[in-house]
């Protein structure tokens, strides 16, 4: 069968990738062409856009690319259309991925969506259109089962991919001290940063982690970077601060790490399947938060917090990211510190409540077999 897959951000390409691998377990002839990234690529689909064209983060980016964002609506139906595919797959992304399902809709394409995106936070109406142009929504939090159903939809619950991640990673892993020193690193306990994966997000967050860093001489940091931002950004803002850069190694640092400050998204989650105490940081322009302040109806804002469903790991957003609140939070959060065995206990019951791993196979498998059971042949 033919699938078409659009993955317009970082951890679309990794979701995408594995569920690329599962499809093409599943059903043997696969062809599929996507959106995405260079995991997907490697996991064997053809990529016609790289999702680093495509990533545009927050209220006022968006509306400064709005003319290009079109083109590539344009272009994405085209592809679209020339492909023929038996499926078209949205991964999140929903600002644009919803004009992709609409359009596939009408163009008599099926479609299905894996990951829904964060409805339940704002934008609640959109629900409408889920229930108007996808067929089926695969959904990665357990929570997101009641929120759909008080909309009359039914969605597939079938575990988070991230677990799939992290147990994989978490295997491979050898001695912590051997990964240290492959790392570049020496025998400190090490407190990881995770400013994010956007020019505007480490622009924004990573200076007041970088407050902390002299309040802690026993501990090394680490800032966990990624390739697609140039050393130049990050060593800017390091400046004369005691803080190593390691890039595109992320689940390494936070294994050999005692705690983490992160910005607010899926890496509060992998954190807290890697069992690594954190506080959630975030930091915006002041036109996209005040718009944020006004629309978002949920009560926290990463998902540890969400699918616990309480304040099980401490958030700091905006003006409350300041030098003494992440100062006393991190205390609070090293061994020995007063909150620590808390958040461990946390970990355990947020993990539970997700389920096994194996996520992806299942979600590919469902796909399959929904699509070979209406008719279409592989």
């Amino acid at each position: 069968m033919k699938y078409f897959i659009v993955a317009g951000e970082q951890s679309g390409d990794l979701h995408g990738s594995n569920l690329v691998s599962e499809l093409m377990t599943c059903d043997k002839q696969a062809e599929i062409k996507c959106w995405g990234g260079d995991l997907m690529e490697s996991a064997g689909a053809e990529v016609l856009i790289n999702y680093k064209r495509t990533a545009f983060m927050g209220f006022v980016e968006v509306a400064k690319n709005l003319r290009t964002i079109r083109n590539f609506l344009v272009l994405c139906k085209e592809q679209i259309t020339r492909f023929n595919p038996d499926v078209v797959i949205l991964i999140d992304y929903p600002g644009f991925n919803f004009r992709i399902a609409e359009f596939a809709k009408k163009s008599g394409f099926r479609v299905f969506y894996y990951i829904s995106p964060k409805l339940w936070a704002w934008k609640e109406s959109r629900v409408k259109r889920v229930r108007k142009y996808v067929e089926r929504m695969y959904i990665i939090f357990p929570f997101e089962v009641d929120f759909y159903k008080k909309h009359g939809i039914v969605v597939e619950y079938r575990g988070n991919p991230l677990l799939d991640e992290t147990e994989k990673k978490l295997t491979a892993f050898g001695a912590k001290d051997e990964l240290r020193k492959s790392l570049g690193l020496d025998n400190k306990p090490v407190v990881a940063l995770l400013a994010g994966s956007r020019k505007t997000e480490v622009r924004d967050i990573l200076p007041p982690m970088l407050k902390v860093v002299r309040h802690f001489p026993d501990y090394q940091f680490v800032l966990a970077g990624v390739k697609n931002l140039p050393d130049e950004l990050y060593l800017r803002l390091i400046r004369d601060y005691p803080v190593k850069l390691v890039k595109d190694k992320t689940y390494e640092i936070l294994y050999i790490s005692e705690a983490a400050l992160v910005k607010s998204g899926t890496a509060t989650l992998e954190t807290a399947l890697f069992g690594i105490p954190e506080i959630v940081c975030f930091k915006g322009d002041f036109i996209s938060i005040v718009i944020a302040w006004i629309v978002i109806k949920v009560k926290y804002i990463s998902l540890v917090n969400l699918i616990a469903g309480y304040e099980a790991v401490k958030e700091l957003v905006q003006y409350y990211l300041n030098e003494k609140n992440l100062v006393s939070e991190l205390k609070a959060i090293l061994p020995g510190g007063s909150k620590r065995e808390k958040i461990l206990v946390d970990y355990k019951k947020i993990r539970e409540k997700l389920g096994p791993a194996g996520a992806s196979r299942r979600v590919a498998e469902d796909m399959v077999k929904v699509l070979r059971h209406d008719g279409v042949t592989a």
